[in-house]
């Protein structure tokens, strides 16, 4: 393991020599990979997705989108069955049990049993997932291709029966994965318990992560703010269902370098928030754009704007949902990371009918089945490049070009981004 202090390549009877520290510099390393149980990490791995995820130390994150992004680092690194290195030995097993008919038919069930649930499990991308689905159909090619030949050859109907129905049963497994392995949801590799004694470990040893954001804080204590500032108002307002997400865009000067206003629905930043909202009531071309996390909260957020007495109750405004929607979620041809809760389900079967109607029925099955994607399994960048496209594309909302969909009928123009990057 190299040193991030002077790039020495340590080895591990180096490292365990020198209790723990670099034989060069003598700079402690954070890490030990080789302690770790259910993934292996190194202080340049860290180091790198610090970087990463920061867009080189230029953009503020949330502990949550660090460990979504570690997440997927790991399973992008973890050992999974090459391609096609199963094939020789699946090749070799059959041979040598041709002899019965039953031994063959086991093994085959074997292979197909193991790659479908690896096609299905939780602890892997998208990327390994699609692999074990295609190797399901290989099998099932494979097997139709020898196993017909041989049954003609034999001249016996059974065996030729069998043959069809083992081969076309690995091909229809991996195709019907195929089709749905983007919608599968996922668990974490590691807990939020495990990343913040990562962090503590970390900052101990090379200082403060500069870019890596604290809990948003609760600032009840009004703001003094300049009468000549709050004599103008905004042409735009974003409005987060999460105050975390408000604090990242707030950090990474999305509101100045768009010219809107930021808040969350739970009324943070809490300093400046009654300010602002009379700042936004004086402007009647004010656009609202919201953007959530894909669960029952999150869903709920456009239709608390519009019947909120503290927001927009009764207001003529436009308003674009930026998303996460589950719409989003089912067109995109990208893996999201998905996961599922009774929690979530429960809350889903409890949404007023007004939301429930604005939804298909593809969609409420889908947050009904307890499914969500969180806003912070995504990186500050992808979010904020999301948000600027929305802002963008809300431009001219009459054009036929338009990436918005109208929806709703509420007095309100109420649009959908149809596609979340």
């Amino acid at each position: 393991m190299k040193c991030i202090n002077c790039g020495t390549d340590n080895k591990l009877k180096d490292r365990t020599a020198n209790q723990g520290r670099c034989i060069k510099c003598n700079h402690p390393f954070a890490f030990e990979p080789t302690s770790m149980s259910n993934v292996q990490i190194t202080d340049p791995f860290f180091a790198k997705a610090i970087a990463d995820i920061s867009a080189n130390n230029t953009l503020f994150f949330t502990p949550k989108q660090l460990l979504y992004f570690l997440d997927n680092r790991f399973r992008k690194n973890s050992k999974s069955i090459s391609r096609f290195g199963w094939l020789i030995p699946f090749l070799v097993i059959n041979f040598i049990t041709s002899l019965t008919i039953f031994i063959p038919l086991i093994v085959n069930l074997a292979f197909i049993n193991f790659f479908h649930e690896s096609s299905k499990s939780t602890k892997l991308n998208l990327v390994s997932r699609k692999q074990y689905a295609r190797n399901l159909q290989i099998i099932g090619g494979i097997i139709l291709s020898i196993g017909i030949l041989l049954s003609l050859g034999s001249k016996s109907f059974r065996f030729f029966v069998v043959v069809v129905l083992i081969g076309m049963l690995p091909i229809y497994l991996g195709t019907r994965q195929l089709e749905r392995i983007k919608l599968l949801t996922q668990e974490f590799l590691i807990s939020e318990s495990q990343l913040k004694d990562w962090l503590n470990r970390w900052q101990q040893i090379n200082g403060s992560i500069l870019k890596i954001l604290p809990s948003p804080k609760q600032e009840n204590t009004p703001a003094t703010i300049n009468p000549d500032v709050t004599a103008y108002s905004f042409d735009r307002l974003v409005v987060c269902d999460t105050a975390s997400i408000a604090q990242l865009l707030i950090a990474n000067n999305f509101h100045f370098e768009n010219n809107c206003a930021i808040l969350s629905i739970t009324g943070y930043p809490q300093s400046i928030f009654d300010t602002t909202m009379q700042m936004l009531r004086r402007n009647p071309d004010l656009k609202v754009y919201a953007v959530h996390d894909c669960n029952p909260r999150g869903i709920a957020l456009v239709h608390n704007l519009i019947t909120n007495a503290n927001w927009f109750l009764n207001s003529e405004i436009v308003i674009i949902d930026i998303g996460l929607t589950p719409r989003q979620i089912i067109a995109t041809k990208r893996g999201m990371f998905i996961q599922s809760s009774p929690e979530s389900a429960q809350a889903a079967k409890q949404l007023p009918e007004e939301i429930r109607q604005s939804l298909s029925a593809e969609e409420l099955a889908w947050l009904e089945s307890g499914k969500f994607v969180e806003l912070e399994s995504f990186t500050p960048q992808r979010i904020i490049k999301v948000l600027q496209t929305g802002i963008a594309g809300s431009q001219n909302l009459e054009s036929d070009d338009s990436s918005l969909l109208l929806v709703g009928d509420t007095g309100n123009d109420m649009y959908v981004v149809q596609s979340f990057g």
